[in-house]
């Protein structure tokens, strides 16, 4: 019941590198020698690590100089950004809507994945409500939910022993009626039933940039390029991305969206709410820790030989490994959901049930509810909007009324509860008494301590941690699980972990908090090694290891690691997990 994203334990597209020393200030553009001159200055202490063009215009590139840069243009009706529950579910209740009422709709779908579900990774304890309402006969449809919760066991674990939790009615944790599913598998089953609906779906297809409007209404997508060089130079066989535009873009991201964080800049949607907060699917160790030595994937490893959780694990082999972040922050952290031209749907803006430990059900609903609100305006007979990509306000309205929004009302106490001097009992307590008795009705509404990153304590003020070595039957290596995860990159592209400033990591994150990005990443991702004069360190990103959990552009202490896509088709590839 703690693991949202696991060891699956079952039991039963070169060019040779440009050295810079070859271009001379006489033949650089005056831009590019600034920029290199005043990177320079302490260049043997920080060497150059980031190469993406975020970062780094091309434009001020020469060696990109008379490269083709247009790009070919398709249109949509509604373009869908993200192939998860939340996607899916949009996509197909806009074709259901369209086919009932005999219109033409084109719906396309945009995965970074390579295919459907191969990024998704869950618990997962699915309740089925969401399901039920977008197919009555899922059962009939060959849905793969075949293993119905018959107990549930909630503890709090000591050292040793465990103490009993009663798993009173009503309480949020109880999944009566609820089935343990594998969520990629679940996912697969929507795209088919999404392409048998008339949905165009192209998994393989990164969305990297959000097209604006003349008005700076939301214009739709652009696919990332392919054929760029590690050093950021041009392939010979690059590759602009395409443009796809619609008039309405819904953007289901999951957690912590890459494009969602540019619309929260443009469109100000976060300047009405809390910020968001975070865990890591490893043992549900909450991303707000404040002890820079803590490894989750560690702890996850350590909480394995726990006495009364290893029975459960013995003579099983461990089969498949990933992890994400999820959103914990509730409806306090829900941005504004519209703006011109887009709506934000599930768990990018961040529809999660905390003590339920459960978000697919609100982030289909969440998407069911962005179809029939754009549908309606899409087809009426002369849709008002007073920006070229219309804008879709009956959405926001739509889901305050609905179930999803009641349910995250009367939970919003609970998560913040555990932010106070009794700790996680103090938590408890609140969440009986207000809770099972009050559920959820009481005149306030209580606030977080802050953004995850800003919780880190400086290292000179942590001890730390020793982890016991893994024993290779309940706990394993971090590598040795990486490589279950099926994770492949281009390996001669640029690394898609950009920073903001290479001097940061060593300067500060190395220096005041011994490196936290080393241990919070968990894939191996970054680690501080010796620099090759050996007066120092620096960090090497390891990007071809990147799982997407995108807990590093979460938890870095200096938020100066930006998280990017990369060639379309990379990540993880989990297989039903």
């Amino acid at each position: 019941w703690l693991i949202p994203l696991s060891n699956n334990i079952e039991i039963s597209y070169s060019k040779c590198i440009r050295a810079l020393k070859g271009i001379t200030t006489e033949h650089a553009a005056p831009q590019l020698y600034t920029t290199l001159h005043r990177r320079a200055r302490s260049s043997a202490a920080t060497p150059q690590i980031t190469t993406h063009y975020t970062i780094h215009p091309r434009e001020k590139d020469p060696r990109w100089e008379g490269v083709e840069m247009e790009r070919f243009a398709d249109e949509a009706d509604v373009v869908i950004v993200g192939g998860g529950p939340a996607g899916l579910s949009a996509a197909i209740r806009l074709k259901q809507l369209a086919n009932e009422q005999e219109k033409e709709l084109r719906v396309c779908l945009v995965e970074k994945a390579s295919q459907i579900g191969a990024h998704t990774l869950s618990g997962a304890c699915l309740e089925p409500s969401a399901l039920s309402e977008l197919f009555p006969d899922w059962k009939e449809r060959g849905a793969p939910l075949n293993t119905p919760v018959t107990e549930d066991i909630f503890s709090i674990l000591t050292e040793k022993h465990r103490i009993p939790v009663p798993m009173l009615p009503g309480l949020p944790m109880n999944n009566h009626g609820n089935y343990i599913v594998r969520l990629g598998n679940f996912v697969r089953w929507l795209g088919e039933q999404a392409e048998e609906l008339g949905v165009e779906l192209y998994p393989g297809y990164a969305a990297s940039e959000v097209l604006f409007h003349e008005d700076g209404s939301v214009k739709g997508i652009a696919t990332n390029d392919v054929g760029i060089a590690k050093d950021g130079s041009p392939k010979d066989v690059f590759e602009r991305g395409m443009e796809l535009h619609a008039k309405v873009t819904l953007f289901g991201e999951g957690c912590h969206g890459h494009l969602a964080k540019q619309l929260y800049k443009q469109f100000n949607l976060r300047e009405n709410c809390e910020p968001q907060t975070y865990a890591i699917g490893l043992k549900e160790v909450g991303l707000d820790y404040s002890n820079p030595y803590l490894s989750p994937f560690r702890e996850f490893q350590r909480w394995k030989h726990h006495p009364f959780v290893a029975p459960t694990l013995e003579g099983g082999s461990r089969i498949a490994y990933g992890a994400r972040a999820l959103n914990e922050g509730g409806l306090q952290s829900i941005p504004k959901l519209t703006f011109p031209g887009g709506l934000l749907i599930g768990c990018s803006p961040g529809f999660m049930n905390v003590p339920k430990i459960k978000g697919t059900h609100t982030a289909m609903k969440s998407g069911m509810l962005a179809a029939e609100a754009v549908f309606a305006r899409i087809t009426a007979e002369s849709p008002e909007s007073e920006t070229a990509g219309l804008h879709v306000p009956e959405y926001s309205d739509a889901l305050k009324e609905s179930w999803v929004w009641k349910e995250l009302y009367a939970v919003r106490n609970i998560r913040p509860s555990f932010h106070n001097y009794f700790g996680l009992y103090g938590g408890m307590v609140y969440t009986g008494i207000f809770y099972w008795i009050l559920r959820g009705k009481e005149p306030w509404t209580l606030k977080h301590c802050g953004t995850d990153a800003s919780q880190l304590k400086p290292a000179k003020d942590c001890t730390p941690i020793e982890y016991p070595k893994p024993d290779g039957k309940l706990s394993f290596d971090l590598l040795s699980s990486v490589a279950l995860s099926g994770t492949n990159h281009e390996g001669d592209q640029p690394p898609h972990l950009t920073l903001r400033d290479d001097a940061v990591p060593v300067g500060r994150n190395l220096a005041v908090y011994d490196g936290p990005e080393q241990r919070f990443c968990p894939a191996g991702v970054y680690e501080y090694v010796p620099l090759e004069t050996g007066d120092g360190m620096r960090l090497q990103i390891n990007a071809q290891n990147c799982v997407h959990c995108k807990t590093c552009d979460i938890k870095d202490p200096s938020q100066n690691i930006n998280w990017v896509v990369p060639e379309g088709g990379g990540g993880p590839a989990y297989n039903g997990m």
